[in-house]
């Protein structure tokens, strides 16, 4: 193995050693990919149009077709069909002197893949690292360069320089896993998508504080240093970069351990989405439209494939994230089941989320609108659905969560009722979606509608009417009453039901002031009753006693007052035919002041038609 300078990085147990017995830093092992360079020959290989060969002052006598490519090689006079098996299969008919052309259109990783292994049989120097290492693995076992053809043979030496190096590593682990896409059944009957995955798969489950390899992180807020503390999340960033079907395989991993907390395979699949889904529009690009539907397709896979992750447990997850799938899912046209669990996490978790959370951008192009109403009115429908049917231990805390609910839709029309386009029916028709018990009370649906009010001064009446049909007056605060019944923009009709229901609570205190002063009079009035009846059985007793003693009757001379008696029933009767009296005069106004002009009209003409006929019969 003269030609062979194999780089081994030892494993954990012995790696202080190592480094004792080379001089070497750690951070450097640490922080730099490995790689393994053999052969110590120049690169003699030359291109000639689509011929490659090698200068030789031997002629070539084997040619070797891939793809577009030809190289012209050489049987014996290198060491190329004594290292390879394939070949010498191929070529064992024909003699040695005899130029053989092979066709090698199937070779695993093509003809890069084919050129690595070439030049390591003619002794050529090639640098092995975790981006190459797939291809040119895949080669030598396609082309038999195994122990059984040679000892010390290109297959051993790259199994060596994998468990050795690269599954040591971890961005080697992970660029390794990434090239195994390009020819993925290879890799997976080589096993080597399985080596890789159980490698990133363990160091992912490695506390943070045994972290020492490198990795990538460049979220907002964190300055790599030795003196800061490895984060939990340390491991997102870097697998981010997989193909969708190779960082499922790690998730669900992951996932099987029950290791990990859910909000770290939540933040996993975040910053996925961010990398594969980054800000997804109509106009991307001046591609094609097979280029737009294969990227289309793509993403909708990467989509699907992402919601399918998301752990069952609440929170797990942003609801800002699950929002933006949601956002996303109705431009790529994922599948009813996506979709429809999208909604059923996202409605769960809408109690949960702040209101920059739902000014999502509207990404239909016939819609003029500036943000995505009917995605938030589908959103809270799915809420809805789940809060009647959920049943909770602790009902204050159901009652908590819609109005919670209620509040953010609210504030939620008070921002997008600034938009000049926005459509009456989409705004009557969210703020009623809300059930009567989501409001505790409508000042800020009152702003809301005030709001909109503004903005489209050429609202015809009956869209006025019809959007301030969702207000009670009875839930509003007495300040924002006031400034309604001054509200020149409402309709006639809901500032009439204003002053209604401002004179019926009038006359109500006014009820109950006047209930109020009979009973604190009656029960004065009473107490004086109980004291002169206390008087009369003591004058009652005197009299029998005295009749007792003498045998005289005193019937004639003691005689019953009622005088006191008649004057406190009276009384009493006075103050509540006073307080009858009031209230009817207070109904009449009231129903007068709700008649139309000719009605008004009429009453006066009957009401002066009853006071002439009064007269006549006098």
């Amino acid at each position: 193995m003269k030609d062979t300078h194999l780089c081994f990085v030892p494993t954990f147990k012995n790696r202080n050693k190592f480094y004792e017995l080379f001089h070497l830093e750690r951070i450097i092992i640490v922080t730099k990919m490995k790689f393994m360079k053999l052969g110590n020959r120049p690169d003699t290989f030359i291109t000639e149009e689509a011929t490659r060969s090698v200068i030789s002052d031997v002629p070539s006598n084997l040619t070797i077709q891939i793809n577009n490519i030809s190289y012209l090689l050489h049987k014996l006079q290198y060491p190329l069909l004594p290292k390879c098996g394939l070949l010498q299969q191929l070529t064992s008919d024909s003699e040695d002197s005899i130029n053989v052309t092979l066709n090698l259109h199937d070779i695993p990783g093509g003809e890069e893949a084919f050129e690595l292994c070439a030049k390591y049989c003619y002794g050529i120097t090639i640098n092995l690292s975790a981006h190459n290492f797939v291809s040119a693995f895949c080669a030598a076992k396609y082309l038999g360069m195994t122990e059984k053809v040679e000892t010390g043979n290109f297959v051993m030496k790259l199994e060596a320089f994998l468990s050795s190096c690269i599954l040591e590593g971890w961005k080697d682990s992970v660029v390794t896993l990434q090239n195994t896409r390009r020819i993925y059944e290879w890799s997976e009957s080589l096993g080597i998508i399985q080596k890789c995955v159980e490698s990133i798969v363990d160091k992912i489950l490695t506390p943070p504080h045994k972290v020492s390899w490198s990795y990538t992180y460049t979220r907002p807020g964190y300055q790599k240093n030795r003196r800061e503390s490895v984060p939990k999340d340390w491991w997102t960033e870097d697998i981010s970069f997989l193909d969708v079907d190779m960082f499922r395989c790690i998730v669900m991993a992951v996932k099987s351990t029950n290791m990990l907390q859910p909000q770290l395979i939540g933040e996993a699949l975040h910053v996925y989405a961010c990398q594969w889904l980054p800000g997804i529009g109509l106009n991307e690009g001046s591609t094609s439209q097979v280029e737009d539907q294969d990227s289309s397709d793509r993403k909708q896979r990467i989509l699907e494939n992402i919601v399918s992750l998301v752990p069952a447990d609440k929170g797990s997850v942003s609801v800002k994230f699950l929002l933006r799938l949601v956002s996303i899912s109705n431009f790529l046209g994922v599948s009813q089941v996506t979709k429809a669990e999208l909604l059923r996490v996202s409605g769960l978790q809408l109690e949960d989320a702040a209101l920059d959370d739902l000014l999502l951008p509207n990404r239909v192009s016939n819609d003029q609108t500036s943000y995505d109403i009917e995605l938030v009115q589908t959103v809270l429908e799915s809420f809805l659905r789940q809060w009647k049917r959920q049943t909770p231990t602790d009902e204050s805390l159901s009652l908590r969560s819609i109005n919670n609910v209620g509040k953010l839709i609210d504030s939620y029309l008070q921002v997008v009722s600034k938009d000049s386009n926005l459509p009456v029916k989409k705004m009557t028709s969210l703020a009623e979606t809300l059930p009567g018990i989501a409001r505790t009370d409508h000042d800020n649906l009152y702003k809301a509608i005030n709001i909109y009010l503004k903005e489209h001064p050429d609202l015809s009446k009956m869209d006025k009417k019809h959007l301030c049909r969702i207000l009670d007056c009875q839930k509003l605060s007495p300040e924002v009453r006031s400034h309604a019944v001054k509200n020149d923009r409402l309709p006639l009709r809901t500032v009439v039901q204003l002053l209604f229901f401002e004179q019926e609570r009038g006359l109500e205190q006014e009820r109950g002031d006047t209930t109020t002063n009979i009973k604190d009079r009656s029960s004065d009035q009473t107490s004086v009753v109980r004291d002169d009846m206390n008087k009369l059985k003591l004058s009652t007793n005197n009299h029998h006693s005295s009749k007792g003693k003498g045998g005289r009757n005193y019937d004639d001379k003691f005689q019953l007052r009622p005088e006191l008696s008649f004057k406190i029933r009276e009384s009493a009767v006075q103050e509540m035919r006073k307080g009858r009296k009031i209230r009817d005069e207070g109904i009449s106004e009231i129903q007068h002041s709700n008649l139309n002009p000719h009605e008004k009209a009429k009453e006066r003409r009957i009401s002066g038609k009853n006071h002439s006929d009064k007269g006549r019969e006098r």
